[in-house]
């Protein structure tokens, strides 16, 4: 199989579409699903496509720098005295409280002054559909509905759990975690959007089933991410060394499994291998400890934040990705390694093993707390072992990237999910099978239980 190079011309033209994407954020900065509502609006207008965006106005001046050419195309949500107010009291809550109380609130107020630009914009400008990229989860309400044009929400990923046998915070049946689903599910009765969206795009089926229940709607399965395969590249050359250099990507959130990281590298061999761990966030602090008690200082290094094309300079230098996260429901980051040419190792939960298999790279599989530790240090040793089984996952994760994860190819199918939008019959459509579907995947109109 060889390598398709990006086309961004390729594909019909559609010159009837008139899109609106509307996103809480739409960053490079940011990091997260802020990527997504930009990539769609840049490469839809690079095809010619009239696009426009409504995004928070906190995002302006990156947009500004980004996106010149058509800023008179982005409408931006005022940045309140009431946003900032619950910014600063969602800043002072601990993560897991944020996304239910005022960063709730905070998103619900966006949305709310978004619809109505968005309603506005729907009349004045003839948009013929409405695209919801983000929030991701498939439990947020929407508010886009009654728009005056039909909406497309996703790809949502989302439905996830946590590994069984890790008990406290790690468990998801706790009184906080079960006051949630029943709040969602109440807020998605009285926020109708999801159920009466045109279309609905999920990840994956766990997604599917997380959805609110609906109506007769459409539910197509597309990849939550793909991959800027002009900025994720494999190195040019690839010079031997005598050390392996393995690489952990992303937020230092607890469920991000970097601890059991920490304490698998403990024992691998000194000379065989160093750590550079990517990324901040509340663990920094406490996994930093952990280093230190163990002596590790001079082997794992913590190089804090960085931009995406800093992100990439590191991957295409390395030598594998270690994703230990046993709650990630997308992992771009495995599929950005991928592209990079390196093999990944990861845990086989979530979504990382919808994207892996041992062709590519190393599947975890979840456990109690020791053997998984055991299990990622016997990955790390098979590949700090040999440099050529490196070289085969790499090469295989990179042209499965470009068979399936290609960001051009994903507009390719995210324009057929707007016709089937705008034509409002009762059609399904499907799309090239990837390494984990035996067969193409068709949208259905269906009821969820």
């Amino acid at each position: 199989m060889s390598e398709r190079p990006a086309n961004p011309a390729r594909g019909p033209r559609r010159d009837d579409l008139r899109v609106l994407i509307v996103a809480e954020h739409a960053s490079a900065r940011f990091g997260g699903e802020a990527i997504l509502p930009l990539q769609y609006f840049r490469r839809l207008r690079a095809r010619g496509i009239d696009a426009w965006l409504i995004v928070h106005e906190r995002t302006r001046a990156e947009l500004s720098e980004l996106l010149a050419n058509d800023l008179d195309r982005i409408h931006f949500v005022p940045d309140t005295r009431w946003h900032r107010l619950l910014d600063r009291w969602t800043s002072r809550l601990p993560q897991r409280l944020q996304n239910f109380t005022t960063g709730w609130l905070l998103r619900l107020l966006s949305q709310v002054m978004a619809r109505r630009i968005a309603r506005r914009l729907v009349r004045e400008l003839d948009i013929r559909v409405v695209h919801q990229p983000i929030p991701v989860s498939p439990k947020e309400p929407s508010l886009l509905h009654s728009m005056g044009a039909p909406v497309v929400i996703g790809p949502m990923n989302g439905g996830m759990t946590f590994p069984p046998g890790l008990g406290g915070n790690r468990s998801d049946d706790t009184p906080f975690r079960r006051f949630a689903r029943r709040l969602s599910g109440v807020m998605n009765l009285l926020l109708p959007g999801k159920r009466r969206a045109a279309v609905l795009v999920v990840a994956n089926e766990r997604t599917r089933r997380a959805l609110p229940p609906s109506g007769k709607v459409h539910v197509i399965t597309l990849a939550e991410n793909g991959v800027d395969l002009s900025l994720w590249t494999p190195a040019q050359s690839s010079e031997p060394r005598a050390t392996t250099r393995f690489v952990f990507l992303g937020r230092l959130e607890d469920w991000k499994g970097v601890d059991l990281l920490i304490e698998a590298f403990d024992g691998l061999p000194a000379p065989q291998a160093t750590l550079e761990i990517i990324g901040d966030g509340p663990m920094r602090a406490p996994w930093e400890g952990a280093v230190n008690r163990l002596g590790l200082q001079s082997r794992i290094r913590f190089l804090g934040w960085k931009s995406q094309s800093q992100c990439a300079d590191e991957l295409k230098w390395a030598d594998a990705l270690v994703l230990p996260s046993f709650y990630e429901c997308g992992g771009a980051v495995v599929l950005e390694a991928m592209a990079c040419a390196l093999p990944v190792i990861a845990l086989a939960w979530g979504g990382p093993a919808d994207y892996l298999d041992d062709t590519c790279g190393i599947l975890v599989p979840p456990g109690p707390r020791e053997q998984m530790i055991e299990d990622l240090r016997a990955a790390m040793s098979r590949l700090a072992e040999s440099a050529q089984l490196r070289r085969e996952l790499g090469r295989a994760g990179r042209l499965r990237v470009v068979e399936h994860f290609d960001w051009e190819r994903k507009i390719d199918q995210i324009l057929d999910i707007y016709r089937l939008a705008t034509d409002r019959a009762d059609v399904s459509i499907s799309f090239p099978a990837t390494h984990r579907e035996s067969a193409p995947l068709q949208s259905s109109p269906e009821q969820h239980q």
